[in-house]
């Protein structure tokens, strides 16, 4: 029995389900099967939430925080390292997603926090990482944000990092690389990042990293200077200015910045103490607020330190590990959808139950997406239990989708709340016809070229997944035929890749984007003649695993040519590619007999399955999400439509 933590911390067993039978092996008896453990596992409260795995700079990232606070205990870091070390592989690397290859930053922070816990630099495990990490070219090859969590401990010189100054905060919202032209997650990250970089504290660590340098003689190497004419040249050289001003920076000018940053640090802290109700804003905000006088007995800091408790999971053999994020608004949506395809009627008790949750996570005030919307009213949902601040489109397509579905006892309610989002989501279209996760026109491309934003996406550009929720959402609301609904209908037919698929943003990957704009399109009037519907088809059939499932590795965002579509077969990607092939009318292709027998094979005795890879995505290939929902609620959601042939869903009457 896995043990999992609840919002609030606590241990909880998952509960049992009934245990299949051998020989009943309809598509009809796995579905009962799936929704059964499925219901199992929503919250007495309405929710659903699956764990929500990344990777191990996550757990190393909180040891550091803590020693760098002083408020780091042995139980903490006995049960942390063991984690860790569980997430090695034999070659004594760490990856960031399940069956990648070696990452050198992840494994530099795993090996720094295990040293901080006691094990022996000779040891056969730490060896293997050490030497790893010499030959992938040592500290000075890590990403900045490594090489920041060291110079915190005196590993690396402040002098040899990129410069984030404070001032940054006064720039207006028209100006190139003001913090608003940065996406939400790289923006709450940056804001307390340039009170660190001001600040460039040192608490010298217990023991030093020589064996992880190249060069010990030579260990803080200068990048060379890329050519003047080319952007990474021009910022390199705009660092430099940076530098320089950092030395000579106007002192009251400083003071300002630096109050400005921790005032709009203060303002956007969530109910449960944490930002954004995600890992990295949380840690430099806690590092920020320190630097600036606020004592850990402060109620921010207080807060926001025991808002990690809620991150938490306990295994029962003893090992902890930390999410990066909770995902109970996303994960509630998707089961509520899931269960009225497999037949659930839409005034079951836990779909009111989930409705009543919904509803009141619903987001009625402005955030910061407000800055290029000034005019438009709140309405919208976020993905996190606490995170009143960021509201995102994709969110709330879904949770509108889900709720259009329920036959609530109080319609009034549900309709307000659906009225209000509908009209929040139109509002954050895009010039280009098509939506962004949580700004518009987020699409600046100089944020991506600085010096510092080496650890992944750092901006919210339309992608082809979002929009597509929100074409399915309008359509399901009966505004198919609003000109903001056709222009993003236009943008998704103008953005299929030439072998007929679609990128997926926040999904792994093709697959992903497949499956977000096939129902779409058809949902709003697409024939599924359409040309563009007919390439997906065939790029799905083509991309079918001779085992009858579908997968596709992480790998694909950095090299499409070899990885689109290819992979091993997984629950919740085999599921993605039934449901796109189901509303392109394909019901009666053999792919999809065969994509249906191989969730049945594969189903587990409990009605679940079995995904150890990583099928979501935070940044495209940077940051990776192991969903542990999306194995059950996509087979559920894909199984039902089969069964009961409702190839677009809306549930069974």
């Amino acid at each position: 029995m896995k043990l999992t933590a609840t919002a609030g911390g606590r241990i909880v067993p998952k509960a049992s389900v009934a245990v299949r039978q051998p020989d009943d092996s309809s598509p009809g008896a796995a579905l009962s099967r799936a929704t059964a453990h499925l219901l199992s596992l929503q919250h007495a409260d309405g929710w659903w939430k699956g764990d929500l795995e990344t990777n191990v700079t996550m757990d190393a990232e909180d040891l550091l925080l803590r020693q760098f606070l002083g408020i780091r205990t042995e139980e903490q870091t006995r049960g942390t390292a063991a984690w860790i070390r569980s997430q090695q592989r034999e070659d004594g690397t760490w990856a960031t997603f399940h069956g990648g290859p070696p990452e050198l930053s992840t494994t530099v922070e795993a090996y720094v926090a295990l040293k901080l816990a006691g094990d022996d630099p000779a040891a056969p495990h730490m060896a293997a990482a050490a030497a790893y990490v010499r030959g992938a070219g040592g500290i000075a090859a890590a990403r900045v944000f490594t090489r920041i969590w060291l110079a915190l401990f005196g590993w690396w010189p402040w002098e040899r990092l990129p410069e984030l100054p404070p001032e940054l905060i006064f720039l207006p919202h028209w100006a190139p690389l003001n913090i608003y032209s940065f996406g939400q997650w790289a923006r709450q990250t940056i804001v307390p990042l340039t009170v660190v970089s001001a600040h460039r504290p040192v608490r010298p660590g217990p023991f030093d990293l020589d064996e992880l340098h190249t060069d010990p003689a030579n260990p803080f190497p200068e990048r060379p200077m890329a050519a003047a004419r080319t952007w990474d040249g021009l910022f390199q050289r705009l660092d430099r200015l940076m530098h320089h001003y950092h030395r000579h920076a106007v002192r009251p000018l400083r003071r300002l910045a630096l109050q400005q940053a921790a005032h709009w640090i203060i303002e956007r802290q969530e109910a449960d103490g944490c930002w954004g109700g995600i890992q990295p804003p949380a840690v430099y905000s806690l590092i920020a607020l320190n630097l600036l006088g606020y004592r850990l007995d402060h109620p921010v800091m207080k807060a926001g330190i025991a808002s990690f408790d809620g991150f938490t999971v306990h295994t029962e053999d003893g090992r902890r590990w930390m999410e990066a994020c909770q995902s109970p608004v996303w994960d509630t949506c998707l089961a509520a959808i899931a269960l009225r395809d497999a037949g659930l009627p839409g005034d079951h008790p836990a779909l009111i139950s989930a409705t009543d949750w919904m509803l009141g996570e619903e987001i009625t005030k402005r955030g910061d997406w407000s800055v290029k919307r000034p005019g438009l009213e709140p309405g919208g949902w976020a993905f996190e239990f606490q995170n009143d601040t960021y509201p995102d489109v994709d969110d709330t397509a879904e949770v509108v989708l889900a709720l259009h579905r329920v036959d609530h006892p109080a319609p009034e309610k549900v309709d307000g709340a659906v009225r209000r989002a509908i009209d929040w989501t139109l509002g954050m279209q895009s010039r280009n016809g098509a939506w962004g996760a949580f700004d518009a026109d987020n699409t600046s491309p100089l944020p991506n070229k600085l010096p510092f934003c080496d650890f992944g996406e750092v901006i919210d550009p339309p992608s082809a997944d979002v929009t597509a929720h929100m074409v399915e959402m309008l359509a399901a609301v009966g505004r198919a035929g609003d000109p903001r609904c056709r222009r993003g209908i236009t943008w998704l037919l103008r953005n299929q890749e030439a072998d007929g698929s679609w990128f997926g943003r926040w999904g792994t990957n093709y697959i992903y984007g497949t499956m977000s704009v096939v129902p779409a399109l058809v949902a709003a009037g697409v024939p599924t003649g359409h040309p563009a519907i007919r390439r997906s088809v065939r790029w799905l059939e083509q991309r079918q695993n001779e085992d009858g499932g579908w997968g596709e590795d992480l790998r694909s965002y950095r090299d499409p040519a070899a990885w689109s579509g290819r992979g091993e077969s997984t629950a919740s990607q085999t599921a993605w590619a039934l449901m796109a092939l189901l509303a392109a009318g394909e019901r009666d292709n053999p792919v999809v007999e065969r994509g249906v027998r191989w969730l049945i094979r594969t189903q587990r005795p409990d009605g679940t399955w079995d995904e150890p890879q990583f099928t979501g995505t935070g940044f495209p290939w940077d940051f990776s999400i192991n969903y542990h929902l999306y194995r059950l609620v996509f087979p559920v959601t894909a199984l039902g439509r089969y069964v009961h042939d409702t190839p677009l869903g809306g549930g069974v009457a």
